[in-house]
């Protein structure tokens, strides 16, 4: 249970993880069961994994409970970069290591101890492990996880921006409760009192869907909930463009205003159509001189959506 006062509430803010999504990732892979629909990434990358040392990250990140947070630290910026969120893992204390670790209920004990007895050197090893991870297994699909938590954080924008936090948190999943002073969120690990007045960071995960996951003092506070429309993302391709709207405008724009039924930035739109980010700009350029669509700038990236005109276009060739 959080306590949130009016700043905190103000101070909400969302944010993508990369190196929360990769770490999630590791209990994808030693139970594939539980999240079935992560099946397609797992057969692309399973062959991949007899090249790796992951035994002490498994060992960090057992199947079920407790990880050790100081491999997942909140964002402090909204799209942090895998390099800086990978270097603060490194400037870990050694002495937040060995109490981390020490929680961990961990199916590899000599692992555990070889890391408490050493965890300097442990910081070295894992961060390693964790960029040969990243490059061999997921930074080519980063992109495409990317335009999903992307699409997801905006309509969750403008639930917040229409019917404030209480129609936020209503939707965000039933494991979350807001009473209008307290946040309840039904995990173990989530610490009762109030924030520390940077308010609470957001963060929605395809890879640890369907749960959500807290993190609380001494780090800033974060919740992790899962994203929505994670059953699209091992989809192949772009949506299909009708053959009559693909004759009209040229196939690649009709799936890219079809694509534009929620916003998007031009770049997870590259992401998820196969096309050059300078291909995806000009598609757009046409759109909107056709007035199908518009730009809006919302602090350094500019969404496109479609117009009514463009929405009209888009239903009539359903």
């Amino acid at each position: 249970m959080w306590v949130m006062k009016p700043e905190d509430v103000a101070r909400i803010r969302f944010a993508f993880s990369p190196l929360w999504e990769l770490v999630a990732s590791l209990r994808t892979l030693q139970d594939p069961a539980r999240q079935s629909v992560h099946l397609p990434w797992i057969k692309a990358v399973r062959p991949r994994l007899a090249e790796l040392d992951l035994a002490e990250l498994f060992a960090l990140v057992p199947p079920k409970g407790y990880l050790a947070d100081f491999l997942t630290p909140p964002p402090d910026t909204p799209l942090p970069d895998f390099a800086a969120e990978l270097d603060r893992v490194r400037l870990t204390p050694p002495d937040r290591v060995v109490h981390e670790v020490r929680q961990v209920k961990s199916t590899a004990p000599a692992i555990i101890d070889r890391i408490v007895a050493d965890p300097a050197g442990a910081v070295a090893r894992v961060t390693e492990a964790l960029q040969a991870y990243w490059e061999s297994c997921f930074a080519e699909f980063w992109p495409r996880v990317y335009g999903l938590l992307e699409r997801d954080v905006l309509r969750r924008s403008r639930l917040l921006a229409q019917g404030g936090a209480k129609a936020l948190f209503a939707a965000l999943d039933p494991a979350v409760t807001w009473t209008g002073e307290r946040l309840l969120v039904d995990r173990p690990w989530c610490s009762t009192g109030g924030l520390h007045g940077d308010g609470l960071v957001l963060v929605p995960s395809a890879f640890y869907w369907p749960s959500v996951a807290v993190m609380s003092a001494p780090y800033q506070e974060m919740l992790v909930y899962p994203v929505l429309g994670v059953g699209t993302l091992w989809e192949q391709g772009p949506p299909p463009a009708p053959g009559a709207l693909a004759a009209l405008i040229g196939r690649s724009r009709a799936q890219i205003l079809l694509a534009l039924a929620e916003p998007s930035t031009t770049s997870a739109l590259a992401g998820r159509m196969s096309l050059t980010p300078g291909a995806v700009s000009q598609h757009l350029g046409v759109l909107s001189d056709g007035g199908l669509a518009i730009g809006m700038r919302v602090g350094k990236q500019v969404l496109y959506r479609r117009t009514a005109n463009g929405d009209a276009l888009a239903a009539g060739a359903a």
